[in-house]
């Protein structure tokens, strides 16, 4: 389905946990009504306390404070922090609490990826950045991420998915509908500046491939430019093809990797697909000095997304993801700047004289990673025709 895009919108853009938790703490102590976060992992670190602290301060004047986080990624956090905020009266929910547990099955996969906020009604936040410290790595540089600020009436559609998916978690749990969530006496969705953006989600329902459609439309309309950058990059062959066609046609494609190993599987079998990729004339740059965890693009300097869903199978057939839209020649032109300067300054440029230098072992390894990728979809239930090949 094609994005369904609302003018009206001011959408700031935030470059890594420096600039984006200041704001977000921003927003929490200046809030009102209602508080609304959902997150991925939620570290007990500095960062993660600071936050918790702005929550706990919201709530103990009288602000509905509610907090979900994945079962998985944050299953360390109600013991921890989570306690500290029920016990100011914050409401704090779980989703598959039982994916801690869950072995090889696809259910432990089905992951609360998302990153949303929103603020009174007024004010959202959508992006790839999880609550936990820039520097929460072995490598002195900060994780490289982005996320949005929202405010104008797409704000009333991110709040509405969350409500949405807070009133799922709760009938799971209670084995009955809950009651639904009253509107923030605090919303209002008037314009607030002069983007068209939309709001796109994926999930193993309605919306199993609106991410994945928008960057496919962007991609096979696109006419002079596409700059990608994802932290996980595993294209099915579909998504491979169109970048490719692209390519052939005279665009200029280029994406930005992660250069360190962070999940050894992902990174290797990624590397497999590298040369399919350069010889159709993609160009592919990996960022060294930390972690990326970007999942952002821009498309003929006009079309731009920022989100939490990577360009991989975990992301694009089973996890609940969330990206923004723009389309807007000063948020694209900002973004693909950002992005530029990063290759730039802090990434390698990988050729295909690179691959020729691998050993045969070396080259092995990057295809057993592949294949064992393309096995873990295969038991999962989610390999084939789901993958788009």
């Amino acid at each position: 389905m094609s994005a369904d895009f609302l003018p009206g919108n001011r959408i700031d853009l935030l470059e890594t946990g420096a600039e984006y938790f200041p704001v977000l703490g921003a927003a929490i102590d200046a809030a009102a009504c209602e508080i609304h976060i959902e997150t991925y992992i939620f570290a007990d670190d500095v960062t993660g306390r600071t936050i918790v602290a702005a929550l706990v301060a919201a709530a103990r004047r009288g602000v509905t404070v509610r907090l979900l986080v994945d079962g998985f990624g944050a299953r360390d956090f109600l013991p921890g922090l989570g306690q500290q905020l029920v016990e100011n009266g914050a409401t704090v929910e779980v989703y598959r609490a039982e994916a801690a547990r869950l072995k090889m099955r696809r259910h432990r996969l089905r992951r609360l990826h998302r990153k949303l906020a929103v603020i009174d009604g007024r004010i959202a936040f959508v992006g790839g950045i999880n609550i936990i410290d820039d520097h929460d790595s072995p490598h002195p540089a900060p994780r490289f991420d982005y996320a949005v600020r929202v405010e104008g009436p797409l704000v009333a559609r991110i709040h509405a998915s969350m409500h949405q998916l807070w009133q799922l978690v709760g009938w799971a749990k209670l084995q009955h509908r809950p009651p639904s969530l009253p509107v923030s006496p605090c919303a209002q969705d008037k314009p607030a500046g002069t983007m068209s953006a939309a709001f796109l989600i994926r999930d193993n329902l309605r919306h199993r491939r609106d991410i994945e459609d928008a960057y496919l439309e962007a991609i096979e309309s696109a006419r002079t430019g596409i700059l990608l950058a994802s932290a996980y990059f595993l294209p099915g062959r579909h998504f491979r093809h169109a970048l490719l066609d692209a390519a052939a046609r005279g665009v200029a494609v280029t994406i930005l990797l992660q250069g360190r190993v962070e999940h050894a599987l992902l990174h290797y079998a990624t590397q497999a697909i590298y040369h399919q990729l350069l010889a159709g004339g993609v160009r592919i740059f990996e960022y060294h000095p930390g972690f990326l965890h970007a999942k952002v693009a821009v498309a003929d300097g006009v079309w731009a997304t920022v989100g939490s869903s990577n360009i991989d199978p975990f992301s694009l057939l089973l996890a609940r993801e969330a990206n923004v839209v723009v389309r807007d020649h000063g948020f694209a032109t900002q973004l693909a700047a950002s992005l530029q300067r990063a290759i730039d300054n802090a990434a390698h440029e990988v050729v295909v004289a690179d691959l020729a230098r691998r050993s045969l072992p070396a080259r092995a390894l990057r295809w057993l990673a592949y294949s064992v990728v393309r096995l873990l979809l295969g038991i999962t239930r989610y390999g084939g025709s789901d993958y788009r090949e």
